[in-house]
């Protein structure tokens, strides 16, 4: 049999107060290919684990590229994830989708948000395996400032408290279904309006120190920021037409930190 090549996009969750259920697919690609080899498999590697729960891995070879940074909050574990089942659904010709191919990974990634954008692309919320593909585009362009240092999502969950103020949650339970309502229509408006996060952004704030320098002195062009799943990336929303105004500014702010216009993608992953 010839050899499988898939890639998986890289995604942005949460997305503000949309925790463990929103996610937007980005423009930054994993790769791997599948092909016969007589060598042996690292079956501890977290793509061949996800490729193994679908077909046999015996007497293949798993050549991985990894373009997106790990521990950064840029959904690398997801986009592994995907690979391994994309490719495994591929190349044992399942014809699975992408919501029976999240059921399979959910217990290798925890939480379902970045698994679902990175195999549906574009934006999505996620419940219960389940996929709402909002669209291809958000209504602003995500602007990813990447700082060398990273977190672990373990570390950056045990700092979440076991409980939150009513008023904590109301609060972002009304901007959750802003966000969710802004995704849908497309309104710059709303979600400029929908960012804010009382729930998890605040307890992993001593983590990502990048996200209230930003928010302390927005870009002009910004519609508002967000933390990228458990950071520390931090995800500048810019209006289209100000993205490389935003950009330029937010590099002389911080030459410490990557900056990246990270298009939303509206493919997931998919064989090559």
């Amino acid at each position: 049999m010839s050899a499988v090549r898939v890639r998986a996009p890289a995604s942005t969750a949460n997305v503000g107060p949309g925790f463990d259920c929103a996610a937007v697919a980005l423009e930054l690609w994993n790769e791997l290919e599948v092909s016969e080899s007589d060598g042996e498999v690292d079956l501890d590697h977290l793509g061949v684990r996800a490729f193994a729960r679908l077909a046999p891995v015996d007497g293949l070879r798993f050549a991985f590229v990894d373009r997106i940074p790990r521990e950064r909050g840029l959904g690398s574990s997801a986009a592994v994830i995907a690979l391994g089942l994309t490719a495994a659904n591929e190349r044992a010709q399942l014809g699975l989708g992408a919501e029976e191919l999240l059921a399979e990974g959910i217990e290798l990634e925890g939480h379902a948000d970045n698994l679902a954008a990175s195999l549906a692309g574009g934006v999505c919320l996620t419940w219960d395996t389940r996929i709402a593909r909002l669209g291809d585009d958000a209504p602003a362009v995500p602007i990813a400032l990447v700082p060398e240092a990273t977190v672990s999502t373990a570390a950056a969950r045990a700092a979440l408290p076991e409980s939150v103020p009513h008023a904590d949650a109301t609060f972002t339970a009304g901007r959750a279904a802003l966000l969710g309502a802004a995704l849908a229509s497309g309104s710059a408006e709303l979600f400029a309006e929908a960012l804010a996060d009382r729930i998890h952004e605040p307890y992993r704030a001593n983590g990502a120190p990048l996200l209230a320098a930003v928010r302390e002195a927005p870009p002009a062009a910004a519609l508002g920021s967000t933390l990228s799943g458990s950071g520390p990336t931090v995800v500048v929303w810019a209006r289209p037409e100000s993205a490389a105004t935003c950009v330029e500014e937010l590099q002389a702010r911080f030459p410490e930190v990557s900056v990246h216009v990270l298009p939303v993608s509206p493919r997931g992953a998919h064989a090559l």
